[in-house]
């Protein structure tokens, strides 16, 4: 019945549509690093990063009935840094946590059915990541760990995607992105000058949502 209800020209988007998303967006990193070098010298141990969830949001314009620019914001991420191997300083396994803001640019073609609720997506686009709030824990900086910092990064992003249309404004959304992270890492032990000369993040990005198409 609610199916019967709803007009097919209301279960697809159309040109000029504006919708907001809002959910709980998921970022999964499938990192690998190159080994930390203090004063020049590899001390055999890489990089791990954990998972974080927060709140993320995105807005999207239709340019067209089946494709839309969609810009994807989210509350900062913030992520524990490990180290490869456990305890290599006699420190815990963690080495600190930064915290990030991955806004990215994507376009969107949708595979529109007017008939169907379910109006699934394939997207690309560009990320520009920010790192900021770089630490180390109390425990390596009482070593002499200081100065951490990663530089932003700048690289591709895709997606795959479905709405599902409960009634003519109002939708659901799931959808996985993978996006391209890379960053390098500099601090100092000591007053010795220290590096990570390439830290691939590259996570995947799940985000459940609720969406407002105006």
């Amino acid at each position: 019945m609610l199916a019967t209800a709803i007009s097919s020209a209301a279960l697809a988007f159309e040109k000029d549509d504006l919708i907001l998303r809002a959910g709980l967006a998921t970022v999964s990193p499938d990192e690998s690093s190159s080994n930390i070098l203090v004063g020049g010298s590899d001390l055999g141990v890489a990089l791990g990063v954990d998972n974080n969830t927060q709140l993320g949001l995105n807005f999207a314009w239709f340019f067209a009935d089946n494709m839309n620019l969609e810009v994807l914001a989210a509350t900062p991420f913030k992520h524990d840094v490990n180290f490869s191997v456990t305890d290599p300083l006699g420190t815990g396994n963690q080495l600190g946590e930064v915290t990030h803001l991955p806004p990215t640019i994507t376009v969107n073609y949708y595979f529109n059915d007017p008939s169907s609720a379910f109006q699934p997506y394939i997207g690309a686009g560009l990320n520009y990541t920010i790192f900021f709030d770089e630490d180390f824990t109390a425990a390596n900086e009482a070593i002499g760990l200081a100065d951490l910092s990663l530089d932003d990064s700048f690289g591709l992003a895709a997606q795959f995607g479905v709405d599902y249309m409960l009634n003519e404004t109002w939708f659901l959304n799931g959808s996985v992105r993978w996006i391209d992270i890379d960053t390098e890492a500099s601090f100092n032990l000591s007053g010795t000058e220290g590096a990570v000369n390439s830290i691939e993040i590259d996570p995947l990005v799940y985000t459940v949502s609720v969406g407002y198409r105006f």
